[in-house]
């Protein structure tokens, strides 16, 4: 089932009743119990509360973790800022997360190997869908060697960041850079907050990386794991770019956009998935390496060519 992701821009009132998310305006709540609207709470993957006076009662927030839904708050700018995740996501937790701690250095180095060719291929994958020049890639992903100690991934970035967009963007990628920085960092953000859903929801501590390794950053593992992801979300930037609309100031409609980034079609293991659901299975796959098993981890891929489910449609 695809689990569906609810965005409120508004100073809506949320709350719970009989398993249902019951959304209200304010002045309901103080005058009449009159619901706007209601959601199954089971049906839920991520909330985002992007406005300073929305109120979530505490029946709703305990209802939401119980169900590993993923809470997204953001800032007065309107940019993602913090996220919310159950303590428990598994029912072998303590055997999840022992396996974790206890992952060799050299298992870890080939974990981050794949990903990192993973990633690669993704980039290499858009390039192509967009006629720029992608070859380079290709023959950096077959050079990778475990724990990436030539640093593949930062010759493949700037190959890729120079011909992703079109040349007269000049662009750079830099988080408080100029446009379309604004799309990337948000898609980023929302990408991190449904990977570390997966990754808590396979019983692993999303603190401890297998190569991110940051004493002050909380989503190591998620931020590992998101990285053959991102390509997806640069193909939603490219189609914005597209439109030839200003993107100066993220829109609700950039936002919506963005936000359909866990409902697009990936491929893994060489069948359609939605993206949300193919990040359980690699976040699944990832705790079954760490308790021993030793088969190659699957990875998200762009669907076929010729496919439409990928909501990217760009000259090709």
């Amino acid at each position: 089932m695809i689990k569906r992701t609810l965005y409120f821009g508004n100073p809506y009132y949320l709350s719970k009743k009989l398993e249902q998310l019951v959304i209200q305006e304010p002045a309901a709540v103080k005058e009449l119990p009159s619901i706007r609207h209601t959601e199954p709470i089971e049906d839920i993957g991520l909330i985002m509360l992007d406005h300073p006076q929305i109120t979530v009662s505490q029946g709703l927030l305990s209802a939401l973790l119980e169900n590993n839904v993923a809470i997204v708050t953001c800032d007065d700018r309107h940019h993602p800022a913090g996220l919310l995740l159950p303590l428990e996501g598994h029912h072998t937790q303590a055997v999840q997360i022992r396996g974790q701690i206890a992952a060799s250095e050299p298992l870890k180095k080939q974990l981050w190997q794949q990903v990192v060719v993973g990633k690669i291929k993704n980039q290499a994958a858009l390039l192509e869908r967009l006629g720029k020049p992608f070859a380079p890639l290709l023959t950096y992903a077959k050079n990778v060697k475990s724990g990436d100690p030539d640093n593949y991934e930062a010759r493949a970035a700037a190959h890729y960041w120079a011909h992703l967009f079109p040349d007269e963007l000049h662009f750079r990628r830099d988080r408080d850079g100029f446009p379309p920085n604004n799309l990337l960092n948000y898609g980023y953000a929302i990408l991190r907050a449904l990977v570390a859903r997966a990754v808590v929801g396979a019983g692993l501590l999303p603190v401890l990386g297998i190569h991110h390794h940051n004493k002050y950053n909380a989503f190591a593992l998620a931020d590992d794991l998101m990285e053959p992801y991102r390509p997806f979300v640069d193909a939603i930037v490219c189609q914005i770019i597209h439109r030839k609309k200003s993107y100066e100031t993220l829109t609700k409609e950039h936002k919506a956009q963005l936000l359909s980034i866990a409902t697009i079609d990936v491929k893994y293991r060489g069948e359609r998935s939605p993206l949300l659901n193919s990040t359980h299975m690699l976040a699944a796959a990832i705790a079954k390496r760490f308790g021993g098993d030793a088969r190659k981890l699957s990875l998200p891929e762009f669907v076929n060519r010729n496919s439409n489910d990928l909501e990217l449609q760009l000259p090709l």
